[in-house]
């Protein structure tokens, strides 16, 4: 099912799912990989533990977050997929931040780790039906459709990635191009 198909548009999730392209979902969980988004693991790796402001996070936190993000969606994906009309609520992404203690952690590990959720990630939506993709369950923000929850995962991560385009790589002697 396509991006299109999502009706109506999510209040709040919006802004990432607004961050795809028109495709199909399956496509765009491929298309949106961790490594495809987050390709530039040298300058990455370069930014280290930099971060722009104060109580901001670091790149590999970030990636922490992406990590916990996409685990939290595809938990509410399958619990409504399933038909459970339970509201979900949200979570607290800077406790997350805290305690996930992603300084000890490496780029290549984050990123390796992430790559393997995303197999599961797109083993869970292949597993699937039409029906469904199109269930509702309502979360801290409202109803949200499985079919948007998947195509959140892939946005999410753009979202952060221009986050660290726009504010962090200024941080480094010279800017590179943005893609």
């Amino acid at each position: 099912m396509n991006k299109s198909t999502i009706n109506p548009m999510p209040v709040f999730f919006d802004r990432y799912i607004n961050r795809v392209e028109e495709m199909a979902l399956l496509e765009a969980l491929q298309r949106y990989a961790p490594d495809i988004v987050f390709a530039e693991t040298d300058l990455l790796t370069t930014l280290g533990d930099k971060i722009y402001a104060p109580g901001k996070w670091t790149v590999k936190e970030i990636l922490q977050h992406c990590l916990d993000t996409e685990r939290i969606m595809t938990y509410r994906a399958l619990r409504f997929a399933r038909n459970d009309k339970t509201q979900l609520p949200g979570f607290e992404e800077d406790y997350f931040a805290a305690h996930a203690k992603a300084d000890r952690r490496t780029l290549p590990d984050l990123l390796e780790e992430w790559a393997l959720l995303r197999t599961s990630t797109l083993a869970l939506f292949r597993s699937f039906d039409e029906e469904m993709l199109m269930r509702k369950g309502l979360t801290f923000k409202g109803d949200i459709s499985v079919l948007a929850l998947g195509f959140v995962i892939c946005g999410h991560p753009v979202h952060h990635y221009s986050v660290i385009e726009e504010r962090y790589y200024p941080l480094l002697d010279s800017k590179p191009a943005t893609t």
